[in-house]
């Protein structure tokens, strides 16, 4: 469990967020918590938010651009997983939208052959029927959609 900040002044509390968001891209939800967990008031916090945004610093576009992305190419998340974590990140559905478009379509679809590959050969069952519904379970877990997942693994697994 994090410790809690002591109360920072504003002016140490901007200096600590400046290099907070300069770090990497951030949600204006983590912003305004990490804000609060600094002791600012709520009148601070949302002057502090407007500053960050003209001055740059908080983008929610670019977040989800990067969160998309990063979360598609590093942990092989599925466009479904990717969608509820920027919800529960307080995203808009057209900042959500820009964000999946980092996403290329046949990087999208050779991850989930990639997937079927790698988890295939880890599944034990002999029985093909239970195989390949392991196989889906697992790959929809991941957020990828349903009707892609069973097309594929139907094509891949005969």
């Amino acid at each position: 469990m994090q410790q809690p900040y002591k109360k920072l002044s504003p002016l140490e509390a901007k200096k600590k967020i400046y290099h907070y968001c300069a770090y990497q891209e951030r949600s204006h939800q983590e912003v305004k918590s990490k804000l609060y967990d600094f002791g600012l008031p709520s009148y601070e916090v949302d002057e502090m938010i407007s500053h960050l945004i003209t001055e740059g610093y908080l983008n929610e576009e670019r977040f989800a651009k990067a969160f998309a992305g990063g979360k598609f190419r590093l942990k092989s998340w599925g466009r479904l997983k990717i969608i509820q974590a920027l919800e529960g990140k307080g995203l808009t559905k057209n900042c959500i939208a820009s964000g999946l478009k980092e996403i290329d379509e046949s990087d999208y679809i050779k991850t989930v052959e990639t997937l079927i590959e790698k988890k295939t050969k880890q599944i034990a069952e002999e029985n093909p029927f239970i195989k390949r519904d392991k196989l889906a379970a697992y790959i929809i877990q991941k957020g990828f959609e349903p009707e892609l997942v069973w097309r594929i693994i139907k094509e891949r697994i005969k």
